[in-house]
């Protein structure tokens, strides 16, 4: 909640990562970070970010621009002066921030780190700057940061809109299914700590600019939504599961025949995939999808997570694995 200091306002919130069911990549409108195709994602409750954002006039005698610590590190601050820039701009503020943001989970490592880190900036910038914003113009501010950043506003099953508007008002998200209601868990095996070397920014670009297989990834994306809508509605997991991994691999597809290729893989995730798909020959229902990075994420009934989650932790080259129910959404915390 908003904590008046002095002449300062401070907030903290935290937000949840995302992983896409229907994957997102590519822009309509870059300026704007309008994605050229919808997608539906789970929120992560064993995922998060921390996010503490002050307004302070006394700053400006000594800052001339916003001041970002990351995990404890003093980091460029582009992209996070950008959302605040819009949040001053509504509240009519000019007061510089100091911003401090923490991942309990390995950063811009294809675990959606930058989902968490803006939905949580969003919060936290707007509720110190003293706007009361509804969750739709919350998505819409995220979105602003980071594509994906617009779903982890919400928790549970969460649905992205393209839109069709030039000003991109209509390209939000929203819940489709709340968490409760149909319990899964993910397993994320992680084969890679390290940032991956190709931004998702940079990556999507490229796609568009480069692969021969990008027009029909934006002809297709609706139809994938609508049958995993489908799937959610029904609470038909093998067929969530299922279309889960094809958006997964149509993405990669993507990537690979992008100028120059972008493979993301590693040996661990290939043998992650392996495994997975030993698991449910065995009958064990899981599936996997996989982010723009190395990571792989194993969905599966909560009854079998363990099962999942061992079978993962044996996969060489999975350095660690993390078991995950589905998340809530951003929320303002006591700063």
């Amino acid at each position: 909640m908003d904590t008046p200091v002095g002449a300062r306002t401070i907030a903290f919130a935290r937000a949840h990562s995302n992983i896409a069911l229907v994957k997102y990549w590519g822009k309509r409108d870059e300026t704007l970070n309008i994605p050229a195709v919808g997608s539906i994602s789970i929120t992560l409750d064993a995922l998060s970010t921390g996010t503490r954002v002050t307004f302070d006039p006394g700053l400006d005698a000594n800052l001339r621009q916003d001041e970002f610590w990351l995990n404890g590190q003093l980091t460029q601050a582009h992209r996070v002066s950008g959302l605040l820039d819009l949040v001053r701009e509504r509240a009519g503020l000019t007061m510089r921030a100091v911003v401090t943001s923490t991942n309990d989970f390995p950063t811009g490592a294809g675990l959606a780190s930058s989902a968490s880190g803006f939905a949580a900036l969003a919060l936290a910038a707007s509720a110190a700057a003293g706007l009361t914003l509804s969750t739709r113009e919350l998505s819409m501010l995220a979105r602003r940061g980071s594509g994906s950043a617009a779903r982890s506003i919400f928790g549970g099953y969460v649905e992205m809109h393209t839109g069709t508007r030039e000003d991109g008002r209509d390209a939000f998200a929203e819940p489709l299914l709340d968490a409760a209601a149909w319990p899964l868990c993910v397993v994320v095996a992680i084969t890679d700590h390290a940032a991956k070397t190709v931004s998702s920014t940079h990556g999507m670009a490229g796609s568009r600019a480069s692969s021969p297989f990008y027009p029909a990834w934006v002809d297709t994306g609706e139809q994938d939504l609508a049958e995993m809508r489908a799937a959610i509605v029904g609470r038909d997991f093998p067929r969530l599961g299922e279309l889960a991994e094809r958006s997964c691999l149509k993405l990669h597809a993507l990537m690979l025949t992008s100028r120059p290729p972008l493979i993301y893989w590693n040996a661990g995730t290939v043998a992650a995939m392996h495994t997975v798909r030993e698991l449910r020959d065995s009958g064990i229902p899981a599936y996997f999808t996989i982010d723009a990075g190395p990571q792989v994420k194993a969905l599966c009934d909560p009854g079998d997570a363990a099962v999942v989650a061992l079978a993962l932790a044996e996969t060489p080259g999975v350095l660690e694995t993390r078991t995950s129910a589905l998340g809530r959404g951003a929320h303002l915390v006591a700063a």
